[in-house]
């Protein structure tokens, strides 16, 4: 009767044994894999999403850097209603509504606020740029085949951005350094004195072109204004790019001409400051007082 629990006893140690020299996956070693995997499959969705953010931001600082520019456009065309006019927004600009005196530094943070958001969309928009000379032929002739009027804009859009980062430069970085030389006769002087009319006539044309394709293309892309049929809404959208681009771009020229005769007419007396009506008849009778008060003899 004990040889059948011997042998039993001896088949159960071998199994024992074969168990433990049997290789088996731990759960525990194998969790880290698992999170790993898991993780990765959390990461890969928060990443795709980056190119989006980056799109909703280019976006956003062009829709900020379009605004300024319209309001911007309108501060400086002042000097069509008058000198006068032109150098109360200034003033207003450096605090003089609010403070005891101007302050041009006031101006600067303003510029550099801009500066920062030009520099910031220029650079979210380099992404999209084609980086070899491959990718501008491969573009060039998918654009010739498509035939396409909004590629052919965005076209557009990319060379004058592209100039703008130049042109739009000079100009910031001129009323960064120099906040207090803008006046009737300060901006008259710096166009035409300063030689700097043909700057600002390309700077003219390439602002106006890109903003009024790039506030096109946002309504395009965001799906503002968007109604029952989208090819009438396209319509609709293009002829307001037009108009846009029409009326700031007449009303450009016109400021811009105004400042050149300006300039021309203050050409003999470039560098002096404008002064304003009644503070020049003040500084006048003031003046004449005195040539009264030395010209009397003591006695008199």
């Amino acid at each position: 009767m004990r040889l059948p629990v011997l042998a039993y006893n001896k088949r159960a140690l071998a199994m024992a044994s074969s168990l433990e020299q049997t290789p088996v996956a731990s759960p525990v070693a194998g969790a880290p894999a698992r999170n790993a995997a898991a993780s990765r499959t959390r990461v890969r969705p928060a990443m795709q999403r980056w190119p989006a953010r980056l799109d909703l931001l280019q976006s956003l600082s062009g829709l900020l850097l379009a605004l300024f520019l319209i309001a911007h456009m309108f501060f400086v065309s002042s000097i069509l209603v008058s000198q006068q006019a032109f150098y109360t927004i200034a003033r207003f600009f450096e605090g003089a509504a609010f403070l005891a005196e101007p302050r041009p530094w006031i101006v600067s943070c303003v510029v550099g606020v801009v500066m920062a958001l030009f520099i910031l969309h220029a650079w979210l928009a380099l992404r999209k740029f084609p980086a070899s000379f491959r990718q501008y032929r491969i573009f060039a002739e998918h654009r010739e085949q498509l035939g396409h009027s909004d590629t052919g804009l965005w076209w557009i859009q990319l060379w004058t951005g592209f100039a703008l980062f130049f042109l739009a430069s000079v100009h910031l970085i001129g009323m960064l350094t120099q906040p207090a030389l803008i006046g009737p006769y300060e901006s008259a002087d710096r166009i035409w004195t300063g030689n700097m009319w043909p700057i600002y006539l390309l700077l003219l044309f390439a602002v106006e072109i890109h903003g009024s394709i790039g506030l096109y293309r946002l309504a395009l892309k965001w799906g503002w204004l968007q109604g029952a049929d989208p090819l009438a809404v396209r319509r609709r959208l293009r002829i307001a790019r037009t108009c846009f681009s029409l009326f700031f771009l007449a009303l450009g020229l016109v400021t811009l001409l105004a400042y050149v005769q300006l300039g021309i007419a203050h050409a003999d007396r470039a560098g002096e400051r404008y002064v304003p009506h009644k503070a020049a008849a003040r500084q006048a009778a003031q003046g004449r007082a005195l040539e009264f008060a030395l010209s009397r003899r003591p006695g008199e």
